[in-house]
């Protein structure tokens, strides 16, 4: 099983290119379900999900071909196996994405409940109860949603809850349908709205993607068209706070700073100054690094697929810090390795109180998720000495060669073995 393992205590210097989003290539390489035709995709992430989702779809039968650049072509003109096996669906949640484009275009799914991160609860009811508000038939037996529909009709469809793949899954079967659907408190994320796009290039009529009210006008079918995929907001962020961290002064391409707004306002209030053009982010810090207090929300406030590598941040900053998790209950399980390394952290239920350190001592933590594991290699890159992470098939999950990039700004990181 591989490891990291970090020498800390290097300013971070230099230009690396921000990988597609994987939050975004994972809906859209399901939407390649809803056409006959090809849709190819570029700026797909060389990431340990999409290999897994790529895998899935290739068992249902879709034709793929991937080239040396990631450049990703999905051929849905002959899906024979309309169902998601438990053995491929079970370390990844987004698996749940195939249901309603297979839904909507065969009439029936087998899809396994699914698994993924180890942090909190992510009910797919809200997918289901939107699918039968669609007027689908659909039942949960031996671990499996048993999901059929002649057609979906179209409804108007409240989440109590916003929820990001469910307000994708539900997009997507509406596209197919007959009639209009609505959905609302509508997940408002870029990924949403990327997805958004590229249906409405295979020809969907969709409006208001990126606000809480999304109305789909069901079509008979969809086409191939071509686009690329959205870059990574999330790990634009994680490379801008480990240069915060560490020092230095490191240029993003491809990165967007719109996509980014609540991150960059915390940065420049921890001290880093941010500047930006149309697809580049450059980021450099002047003097002592300030706490910050965070709280997690739906986009476009503080995502909470950032809140752990602000927690990192604390950990060396000057001040006292509450970082506040909204949306997922059990986020803070990095809490406990970051104190292995010397971070002064206490948990009061859905707030971690941070106090920075002096310094943090590096030592062996272990991986429990994915961006726990960010939060961790952040942590190792200022602390003294050598920083072991173990489990790091999180990383592998959504951060692409996170060593060759890093190591290409300075840092001391190799992977072993």
């Amino acid at each position: 099983m591989d490891k990291l393992v970090i020498q800390g205590g290097v300013p971070l210097n230099g230009e690396i290119r921000i990988s597609g989003a994987k939050n975004a290539a994972l809906p859209i390489l399901c939407a390649g379900l809803l056409a006959e035709q090809p849709l190819r995709l570029s700026a797909v992430p060389h990431l340990r999900d999409v290999t897994t989702m790529l895998e899935l779809l290739g068992h249902m039968g879709m034709r793929i071909a991937v080239d040396e650049r990631m450049n990703v072509e999905l051929d849905a003109g002959d899906i024979h196996t309309p169902e998601a096996p438990y053995a491929m669906v079970k370390t990844m949640r987004a698996s749940i994405l195939v249901l309603g484009p297979l839904l909507t275009r065969f009439g029936h799914a087998r899809v396994s409940l699914p698994g993924g991160c180890a942090i909190g609860s992510r009910p797919v009811d809200l997918h289901i109860k939107g699918l039968q508000a669609m007027g689908a038939e659909i039942h949960i037996e031996h671990g499996y949603i048993e999901a059929r529909a002649d057609r979906l009709k179209g409804a108007r469809i409240f989440t109590d809850l916003v929820t990001v793949t469910g307000t994708e899954n539900l997009m997507m079967a509406a596209a197919l349908a007959d009639g209009t659907t609505v959905l609302e408190n509508a997940a408002r994320e870029p990924e949403v709205i990327d997805l958004a796009e590229c249906l409405i290039k295979m020809g969907a009529r969709i409006e208001g993607a990126g606000s809480d009210v999304i109305t789909i006008h069901g079509v008979e079918r969809l086409y191939g068209t071509e686009h690329r995929v959205v870059c990574d907001r999330i790990e634009a962020g994680t490379y801008l706070v480990a240069t915060a961290m560490t020092g230095g002064k490191v240029r993003l391409a491809n990165a967007r700073a719109d996509l980014l707004e609540a991150v960059i306002e915390k940065l420049r209030e921890a001290g880093a100054d941010v500047e930006h053009d149309a697809d580049s982010i450059g980021i450099q810090r002047h003097g002592t690094l300030k706490s910050v207090n965070v709280r997690t929300a739906p986009h476009p406030a503080f995502p909470t697929d950032m809140q752990a590598q602000f927690m990192a941040l604390n950990t060396v900053a000057d001040g006292i810090a509450r970082v506040t998790e909204t949306i997922f209950e059990n986020r803070f399980m990095h809490v406990q390795e970051m104190r292995r390394l010397g971070a002064d952290i206490e948990v009061d239920g859905h707030t971690a109180i941070v106090r920075g350190a002096p310094h943090l001592d590096g030592a062996t933590v272990m991986a429990t998720d994915l961006r726990a594991s960010a939060s961790l290699v952040l942590a190792g890159l200022v602390a003294r000495g050598d920083t072991m992470i173990e489990r790091i098939y999180h990383i592998d999950r959504g951060y692409e060669r996170i060593e060759e990039k890093l190591s290409a700004l300075g840092a001391r990181i190799k992977r072993v073995h």
